[in-house]
This record gives C-alpha cells, structure tokens and sequence, in this order.
C-alpha cells in the first residue's frame, strides 16, 4: 500500500523521476543502483570485500568509495556506475574531502590511525597513530582542521592541517561516531547514549544538544540548511530538528536501524536500514515512505539527481552545504559539476613533539618533507 502510493507521488511529480540512488551493501560487498521511478534495484555492482562510506570528489565527477576490508578506494562514474580506477588505500572506514579540495582524510576504524592523502595525487602525506577506533571525519570550512571521534576512548580528536599535528583530544561521551560542523560547533552523536553533543572547538566546551534515542549515531543537514536530521540505529528512528535551536520537531519510528541519509533536490530523504536490508524513502513534509530491498548491511549511501543543471556534488550549491562533515565557507555557485580552484598551500612547520608519522613526501607545491620531531 505504501509503495503505491509513493509510487503516484512520484508519477505526479515529472522532474523527480530520473534520480539513481547508490548504496553500499557492507554486508555483500556490493553497490545496489536504484531507480527512483520504479523503486527497483536496476543493478549490483560486485566489490572486493567490506565498504562502508563514499564522498564526491572535489571536481564532483566521481564518487569514491572506501573498500575498508579491501584496502582500496573505488573511483565510480556516477552517471553509468562504472568503475574508472581503484587505488590502494590502508583500511579506509570513512573518508571525506576538506572543503578546498586539497586533502583527502580517512579514518581508519580497524587499524587506529588517521590518513591524510593528497586529494589529487594520492600521495600520503601523515599517518596519525590514534588511541582505539577513529570513526568519522569532518572538516572546518577553512580546510584548517580536521576532527575525528574516537569511538574506542569516547573523545574527538583535532588534526591540524597546516602543520601535519593532533593539536587536541578531548571528551565528549561514550562511543561518539558521526561528526558535523555546525554554525561554528562540532555536533557529534554518542552511541553510547541517546544524545547529541556540541563540541567548541575553540573553548573545547561540551554541551547536550537534543535527544534522539538509543544508539545516536549521524545528524544530516536538510539540502535547505533549515533542518537536521539525526539517526539513531538502537531505538530505530529518524529525528527532524530545528538547525537553529535544536527544537525535536518530529520523530519516525521506523524498524531496521537507519544509519546513513541521503537527499534529493526536492528533499525527500533516502536512509540505509543496517538491520533488514532495506532502503529507505521519505518524505517528511508528508510522511509517506516506501522500501526497497537491497544487499546485506546497507551502510553509505548516495542520490544522483538527472537533471538540467545538476550534477554529482549538487549538495554543496545548496543552502546546507555551510554544515556537514565537508562544509562550504559559503554555498558554491552553480550546482552541475564544480571544479574549484585551490588555494596555496601554507607552509610546513612540523611542531616539537609531533606523534604523526610521515611516509611518502609531498608533492612539488605542497608541504615538503622534513623529519618528524619527538
């Protein structure tokens, strides 16, 4: 019944009804391309082992998809689902691009380090030993700072990216894993309770946001930038809240664990259900939703809009872009395939005392290499 009527829903609405969406079966180490006209699966793209999470590439002509238990990073067309290229990466859990284009960050949740690669060239420029299970990253619109949750120790740390340092770790509640820049503040939910915390990142202060249930795990901004929504994979259910105030506006119960969202350009919202199976569709202007089946353990999870003037990294002209884990300074012009230009790289100063691990120098026009100092 349900997915009859979310089918006219979309009969009756003409330019929704080109949209792939792109989900990762860690489960199945496999990629289920949907149709959004039919709800159907169209495809399975076969994987090597393990993938969990995949970003926009910084020119919006790929998505990159890290095959943790493979040890390699996918380069797909997000037009065809083809595959371009692979390229070797050590374990990469979840990775994200900073907001200039410059870095690619992954944290590598088995094997307790942070990788920072050139975004172009792959080269690995630090490799940040950290204490147990570094899960999420985001970014400050800068591109100065990368933060990483620690789910394993309950705290987040802070990379600085002009001088290749951990400049910070601090606490913020037992087994944090999603992290976004928020209006200034880091918000980061704590699977081990039922909340939401803001981190400032200059004072260090840590305050309870809102409550969601059991097992918080990821808040996504709204494509609008006026609504967050929060996920919490215990108590099974999608949270709408206010981005300016925090307000639970309403709750979706909704059983299967959802875990990752992803959003059209009209809003409705796509989520993996890590427990069944299953994608789902909503749209929380009306709460009407359907489901498709898809492989095991859906986790990462992608809408590719086909329409006139949009293309893959669609998202960061939208008013929401200033929040997430790879947040613009401001919305970027345009909406099709952005290609931005990248601003100088500062120079390098390793600080006394350093941690981090160096291994494969940096390119002619980044950071050159020195020793590391302890």
């Amino acid at each position: 019944m349900w997915r009859a009527a979310f089918l006219f829903v979309l009969a009756a609405a003409p330019m929704a009804r080109a949209d792939t969406i792109f989900v990762l079966n860690s489960g199945d180490a496999s990629i289920s391309v949907i149709d959004t006209t039919t709800l159907l699966e169209t495809r399975r793209i076969p994987l090597l082992r393990e993938a969990h999470h995949m970003v926009v590439s910084p020119d919006g002509q790929d998505l990159v998809i890290g095959d943790s238990g493979a040890n390699e990073i996918i380069f797909v067309d997000p037009n065809t689902g083809d595959i371009r290229r692979r390229a070797r990466v050590s374990n990469p859990y979840h990775l994200e691009y900073s907001p200039n284009g410059r870095f690619l960050v992954v944290a590598s949740l088995r094997r307790d380090q942070v990788d920072i690669y050139d975004a172009s060239t792959l080269a690995l420029f630090q490799r940040f030993r950290q204490p147990d299970k570094p899960s999420h990253v985001a970014f400050s619109p800068d591109s100065r700072w990368a933060y990483v949750t620690l789910q394993g120790t309950g705290q987040v740390a802070a990379v600085d990216l002009v001088t290749h340092s951990t400049a910070w770790i601090q606490d913020v509640g037992p087994e944090p894993a999603g992290i976004i820049w928020h209006r200034g503040k880091l918000l980061i939910g704590i699977m081990g309770r039922n909340d939401f915390v803001t981190l400032d990142p200059t004072t260090r202060e840590v305050r309870v946001a809102f409550q969601v249930g059991r097992g918080a795990h990821t808040a996504f901004p709204s494509p609008d930038g006026r609504t967050l929504y929060a996920t919490s994979r215990v108590d099974s259910r999608i949270t709408e809240v206010d981005a300016e105030t925090f307000e639970v506006r309403q709750v979706f119960d909704i059983a299967g664990g959802p875990d990752c969202l992803a959003f059209d350009p009209d809003g409705r919202i796509y989520a993996t259900m890590r427990w069944t199976g299953r994608v789902l569709i909503l749209d929380p202007r009306t709460r009407e939703q359907s489901q498709v089946r898809v492989g095991r353990s859906p986790h990462g999870i992608f809408v590719m809009p086909n329409r006139p003037g949009m293309g893959a990294d669609f998202v960061f002209a939208s008013p929401g872009a200033v929040s997430g884990s790879r947040p613009m300074p401001q919305p970027v012009a345009g909406g099709g395939a952005i290609a931005r230009g990248l601003p100088p790289a500062p120079p390098y100063a390793p600080p006394l005392g350093s941690s981090a691990v160096r291994v494969n120098a940096g390119q002619p026009g980044y950071y050159p290499a020195r020793p590391t100092l302890r």
